[in-house]
């Protein structure tokens, strides 16, 4: 058997063995706010439940292996003690992983993801609409693990208020596993969906996304697409130019036919194609192409 001691190995490569052999982890989409009250929101998989009396969820959002520093979540619980957990469904998987690019300290990733942000009753933080269930929590304890890159920071959180999204439940008011339809982290870009099987979703690691925001609304309005390809075209560092899409329509006998029938409905799903095969790029290059 291939033998790892950790204190022989990178830590990149420790992490990404790690993540790869201890799954499926859920997903805790965390929502905070800093000492000035502006949002924040990020998931992260090292998270579960701990104990049901209290309530109480943990999840640990580790310094960055690359430079040690600290995550704005970890920063801003440490202030308010404040936080609230959304769990993932597959519906907004894409959405949230937009959510874990590395944007700017004050950028809000609720708009840049494309997420509704309601208010909460008990805490500051908001919630995430989409999400079918939600916690709003008071941190009671955080826990350092480590102060090199990629120690983890144990958050303690008590659950004060949980809501359901009624559309999950049976006849029994409980929660029906194949209704809430909930995704879970593996190594590398995979995934799983509960009630389906593995998938992939590419990481926003080294882009920033464009975020859904940008997107103009007769695309985000279009019936033609669900958040997830929203998510997906958010999650794009800079959009074709001009001369990429007239040279991409040159080529595609397929896109001048939708054209010339001037139809949005078949443009958005002649997109919608290119995004169900991960090609992003000429999505958008026939979301803008002109007649």
């Amino acid at each position: 058997m291939l033998t790892i001691d950790p204190k022989e190995t990178t830590v990149q490569l420790l992490q990404t063995y790690l993540q790869s052999a201890v799954g499926p982890r859920p997903i805790a989409l965390a929502s905070t706010v800093n000492a000035s009250g502006t949002p924040n929101l990020a998931p992260f998989s090292f998270f579960n439940v701990f104990s049901a009396n209290p309530p109480v969820l943990i999840f640990s959002p580790a310094r960055r292996v690359r430079d040690s520093t600290l995550k704005h979540t970890l920063l801003n619980c440490e202030a308010t003690k404040e936080v609230v957990i959304n769990v993932v469904n597959y519906e907004m998987v894409q959405q949230s992983s937009l959510a874990s690019s590395e944007y700017a300290e004050g950028v809000n990733e609720f708009i840049k993801a494309g997420f509704t942000a309601i208010p909460s009753r008990v805490v500051k933080p908001f919630r995430v609409k989409e999400s079918p269930v939600q916690f709003e929590c008071k941190v009671t304890q955080i826990i350092s693990l480590g102060n090199e890159g990629g120690a983890g920071n144990l958050i303690l959180c008590e659950v004060l208020k949980m809501y359901i999204d009624e559309a999950i439940l049976d006849a029994n008011q409980a929660i029906d596993q194949y209704k809430i339809d909930l995704v879970a982290r593996l190594g590398s870009n995979w995934y799983t969906r509960s009630n389906a099987g593995l998938f992939e979703v590419e990481k926003p690691i080294t882009n920033l996304g464009i975020g859904v925001a940008v997107i103009p609304d007769s695309i985000k309005k279009s019936p033609i697409f669900d958040g997830n390809d929203l998510g997906k075209l958010g999650n794009i560092e800079a959009l074709p130019t001009k001369e990429e899409v007239t040279i991409f329509v040159k080529e595609n006998f397929a896109i001048k036919a939708v054209l010339s029938a001037d139809d949005s409905v078949k443009k958005h799903l002649e997109a919608k194609k290119y995004l169900n095969k991960g090609d992003v790029f000429s999505a958008w290059k026939v979301l803008l192409a002109e007649k």
